[in-house]
């Protein structure tokens, strides 16, 4: 019974919200239309103003990447890890994920690939991206738009944060796995 209600739900979700939003103005005398192409045009100014930010980090994360430092990190790390029951192929995903999230899922593709979805390293993985942040890009993308340049606080905060659901996922994985 709750399935089929949930499946009913989940059917008319969208085309609710999509209809009803713009009913919604309508009924409140909102210039719908206008008020659209204005919130549009004003998205795609903030992306045209963030695009050099995001440049900026990728360019890092590619230099990160091709210099070793990755590799280095993973190695230096690694024993911390093996305590926690981290296997080392998913530390690199896990370090991605805080610096480009595309960048991590192509990892954990490959973790898929080659261990299988199912696998512990693959069901760590999954949890692992599931309860990370993208932070370096959201700092990158919200503080630039903002125009903010002191970043140590939310910085530490954040990979704190990040290492920390990493170190949960691969406890908890562990453990219900």
């Amino acid at each position: 019974m709750l399935q089929t209600v949930l499946n009913t739900i989940s059917l008319y979700a969208i085309p609710a919200i999509l209809l009803g939003i713009p009913l919604y103005g309508y009924i409140k005398k909102v210039k719908v239309y206008e008020v659209f192409v204005g919130g549009a045009k004003e998205g795609f100014d903030t992306a045209i103003r963030i695009i050099p930010y995001l440049v900026a980090m990728l360019a890092a994360i590619g230099i990160f990447r091709a210099s070793g430092a990755m590799s280095f990190v993973v190695k230096l790390l690694s024993p911390v890890t093996n305590l926690i029951g981290l296997p080392a192929e998913v530390l690199p995903m896990g370090i991605m994920r805080s610096l480009s999230g595309g960048g991590a899922e192509g990892m954990m593709v490959e973790l898929f690939n080659t261990y299988g979805p199912d696998s512990l390293i693959g069901r760590m993985a999954s949890v692992a991206m599931g309860s990370t942040e993208t932070t370096m890009y959201c700092i990158a993308v919200y503080y630039g738009v903002a125009k903010i340049t002191k970043v140590r606080h939310t910085l530490s905060v954040g990979l704190l944060v990040d290492a920390i659901s990493l170190i949960a996922a691969a406890v908890i994985t562990n453990i219900v796995f």
